[in-house]
């Protein structure tokens, strides 16, 4: 099997996943800021972060998978220029009613204003990479440079003087622990046992990318870094795909984004939940958009989104994924405490 078409049946995964248990970050965080019955979106959330950090660490302490080389796991980056693009991420999340991965499980079920933010998620995204916003992107990711003495939680402790098993136990093992006592502390597996069940799926897949991306078609002489579950850089490879295929492989990011469409279709087939919804006014359009703008934009920023950060990088406990993280959630509860309609559910 080509590394293609494992990313393709890994989205299908992530699709049918998603589309199940209604995963969704900004959802669990509206639930939160409404005080709805202990937000079972948001624990559902923190108990998929919890099973990709046991397995993904699981992996790397066994030696079956190896991410140090991953984009996100470097000692130096900017905190600052991170948490800014997480703050936009954040608020074009709001704005837009959804991230990338959440966009496109909604385009699946005929949810026309969500390839609006999708279009303007990757143009801002392309224009960011190689584009005209290329000097501005360049001039924030120069703020708050930082450095540490390793790449991830547990080599900075490490670094601080612990063994390393125990650096690794520390590391992984604390987060972990808040992080299930968050999730299951509201009952969330007798209240919403489906959502619980498609959170551990959508964990173990954010684990299977990285290990599918270490393992198949790995070329010795020019290996490319592992990667897992992200949505900002694959969208825009995805749409500059469909202009200028011919020279251009289909790559991992763009298969997987491909397949999350497939599954998710094939899941609102299925469950008859199919329906074609646009927008009632025009400003729900240009909301939409400046949401998916500021989401391309804010994610190339933060080096990744709600799932590539939220998800993928923290699974690596990267510390260039904390203050993104924090951005995200800063930017997208800032959005949603200004926007009284959504936080009520009119999502719209």
């Amino acid at each position: 099997m080509t590394l293609t078409w494992a990313g393709f049946l890994l989205g299908c995964g992530f699709g049918v996943a998603a589309r199940l248990g209604g995963f969704c970050l900004l959802r669990g965080l509206r639930q939160m800021l409404a005080g709805d019955a202990g937000a079972p979106a948001l624990r559902a959330f923190a108990l998929a972060l919890a099973v990709a950090i046991v397995t993904t660490q699981g992996l790397v302490w066994a030696g079956e998978i190896d991410v140090s080389q991953a984009v996100l796991l470097r000692s130096g980056f900017p905190a600052g220029g991170m948490l800014v693009g997480g703050i936009l991420f954040g608020l074009g999340m709001s704005m837009a009613r959804s991230c990338g991965a959440r966009a496109l499980v909604l385009l699946a079920g005929g949810n026309l204003r969500a390839l609006v933010v999708l279009a303007g998620l990757g143009l801002a995204a392309q224009a960011s990479l190689t584009g005209v916003l290329v000097p501005v992107r360049q001039l924030l990711q120069g703020l708050g440079a930082v450095q540490f003495g390793g790449a991830s939680l547990p080599a900075w402790l490490g670094g601080l003087g612990l063994p390393a098993d125990q650096a690794a136990l520390v590391g992984a093992g604390a987060p972990v622990l808040a992080l299930l006592a968050f999730a299951l502390q509201g009952g969330l597996l007798r209240r919403a046992p489906r959502e619980a069940a498609m959170a551990v799926i959508i964990g173990l897949l954010v684990t299977l990318g990285w290990w599918l991306t270490t393992h198949v078609e790995v070329d010795a002489f020019d290996p490319a870094p592992p990667s897992s579950l992200s949505f900002i850089g694959p969208v825009a490879e995805g749409l500059l795909y469909l202009q200028v295929a011919v020279g251009r492989a289909f790559s991992f990011g763009p298969a997987v984004v491909l397949g999350t469409l497939a599954g998710a279709a094939l899941m609102a087939l299925a469950t008859r939940s199919f329906v074609l919804e646009g927008f009632e006014r025009p400003g729900q359009l240009l909301r939409h958009l400046a949401g998916g703008l500021l989401m391309g934009f804010g994610g190339v920023l933060a080096v990744g989104c709600s799932i590539g950060q939220g998800l993928s990088g923290l699974s690596t406990l990267a510390l260039a994924s904390f203050p993104a993280c924090l951005g995200i959630i800063i930017g997208a509860c800032a959005g949603l405490a200004t926007d009284h309609s959504f936080v009520k559910g009119e999502q719209k």
